[in-house]
């Protein structure tokens, strides 16, 4: 799917809103107001999925390791309920294939 950035304010307190087109011509619209950046060390945003996810904070965390970087990322959601539902619906799946193809991006950029 083609995604289109329609805001993206990369500060604290800056807003971003992507939007996707769905097989079914629906639309997939992610946003959310970034609320903790440090940099080459993390990375917090408040973050909505419509129409899936709501209300959940995003945590990008960089470390150096040598000439290398490790990457965590969490998906802070507000109840233990409220997770166990995402992840029925597929949660682990779509961030999944995510990082899957940021790293097969990244792999196209190291060997150029």
């Amino acid at each position: 799917m083609e995604t289109k950035i329609v805001e993206h304010d990369f500060r604290v307190g800056g807003k971003w809103k992507y939007t996707m087109v769905m097989p079914d011509g629906s639309e997939f619209i992610g946003d959310g107001v970034y609320s903790v950046i440090v940099e080459l060390e993390k990375i917090f945003s408040s973050a909505n999925f419509k129409p899936m996810t709501a209300g959940v904070e995003i945590q990008a965390l960089f470390e150096k390791n040598g000439d290398k970087t490790n990457f965590t990322f969490n998906v802070v959601h507000p109840t233990e309920e409220y997770c166990k539902q995402q992840e029925k619906m597929g949660f682990y799946n779509g961030w999944g294939s995510t990082f899957d193809r940021l790293g097969s991006f990244l792999i196209t950029l190291t060997n150029k």
